[in-house]
């Protein structure tokens, strides 16, 4: 396994401990922890990209895995954000039925011998997922630390949920991008 997808496989293994975090109010700082462990998956999406294209090691298993665990990643925390009251539910659903489309249009295309990598609208809805999960949990750092007044929290809740929610609506547009471009795969299956 090269470097890249050790990257890739990195951040799944990062998932539950960011989960634990995010679910485990008790532990001090329980907000930082889980930005932080957060922030550093996510980084790990930009580097094994960056690895992959400059030094030659693009592999189909890793054009698989990358998006996989960006996916993981960005929905597990995106499920605990709704439990936590942090983020509306249609939201999170959309982003799921569009992930899972797209993760089966994936594997369709597999099974015909292709592989569909990742394209700018893809990489600009994961941008915005990424960007959006940081600054609320940056929100909920700030009002755990008493930086922001407690009164602050409703005004925060909502814009975290719009910014969550322009990212669903770049989800949305990519899918439908990536369907639309890879109908042909569809009509082909039997």
């Amino acid at each position: 396994m090269n470097l890249p997808n050790k990257l890739s496989v990195a951040r799944i293994i990062l998932v539950p401990i960011v989960v634990a975090f995010l679910l485990l109010p008790q532990v001090p700082y329980h907000y930082l922890w889980a930005l932080l462990l957060f922030a550093a998956a996510s980084y790990t999406d930009h580097l094994d990209g960056k690895i992959a294209r400059t030094k030659g090691l693009i592999t189909t298993f890793g054009q698989f895995l990358d998006p996989l665990a960006d996916k993981v990643l960005i929905l597990s925390v995106l499920i605990c954000f709704v439990k936590l009251n942090l983020c509306n539910i249609w939201l999170v659903l959309i982003i799921l039925i569009r992930e899972f489309a797209v993760t089966s249009l994936r594997l369709v295309a597999v099974e015909s011998g292709k592989v569909i990598a990742a394209n700018q609208w893809g990489k600009a809805k994961t941008v915005s997922q990424i960007l959006a999960v940081f600054l609320v949990l940056l929100f909920q750092c700030l009002l755990e630390a008493g930086i922001f007044p407690t009164g602050m929290a409703l005004g925060l809740l909502v814009f975290g949920n719009v910014l969550i929610g322009i990212s669903c609506v770049l989800t949305v547009i990519s899918g439908a991008v990536y369907i639309r471009q890879n109908a042909h795969i569809i009509s082909q299956t039997k």
